[in-house]
């Protein structure tokens, strides 16, 4: 695997270097202190996988990833950092970026990772792996519908379609201030905080 390195601190630099170096496996084809350095050289030398940082100079890790995809869809890109903010692990996944390690795990893990990459793989680090699944993880098929009474799975059904308060209201012979009741009704018993999320759990549980 043809690796180029991207991180601005010279003593993980050389501490990534000399622990890879010693796996057959790995070549290690070139590196670079910011990301808008590393956006060009992954241009230049198009390695197999960038081992990314996100907190870097000039150009962030996230928005060098979102460049070199751009460029050459075929780089697979892994962040090794420090981050283990939900939303940087987020963002840095929504980028394009294959694999997330943490820095600090062992090199063991990060070989894990790159190889995960390459064979087309998302590797996360065991430390966010739960947080980040929870996140994404979607909600519960049926929701709470079961306790829609048959009035408000009408509304539901119009809220799917598009409908606005006053065209439910119309539809359904119901006064306006009825049906405002009825949305927040379901809502309240979905669990969720607007129409669109009402709308996504009546469309998975296949009322609609």
């Amino acid at each position: 695997m043809r690796v180029l390195i991207v991180e601005d601190d010279p003593m993980m630099l050389l501490g990534l270097e000399q622990s890879l170096a010693d796996h057959p496996q790995v070549n290690l084809v070139g590196q670079a202190e910011d990301g808008y350095l590393g956006v060009q050289e992954a241009i230049k030398l198009k390695p197999d996988v960038v081992v990314m940082d996100i907190g870097l100079p000039r150009l962030d890790g996230i928005a060098a990833t979102q460049q070199i995809k751009a460029a050459l869809p075929g780089v697979r890109v892994v962040m090794l950092t420090s981050h283990t903010a939900e939303t940087e692990v987020i963002a840095a996944l929504s980028s394009g970026a294959d694999a997330y390690c943490i820095k600090g795990a062992s090199v063991e893990q990060l070989l894990t990772a790159i190889a995960a990459a390459t064979e087309g793989a998302t590797y996360l680090d065991p430390q966010i792996a739960r947080k980040v699944i929870e996140h994404l993880k979607p909600p519960s098929p049926t929701g709470n519908l079961a306790n829609l009474s048959q009035r408000e799975l009408e509304v539901l059904k119009l809220m799917v379609e598009g409908y606005s308060n006053p065209q439910i209201a119309e539809a359904l012979y119901l006064s306006p201030n009825t049906v405002k009741t009825h949305v927040r009704g379901i809502m309240n018993k979905l669990s969720v905080d607007d129409r669109v999320q009402a709308a996504v759990v009546a469309l998975r549980a296949g009322i609609v």
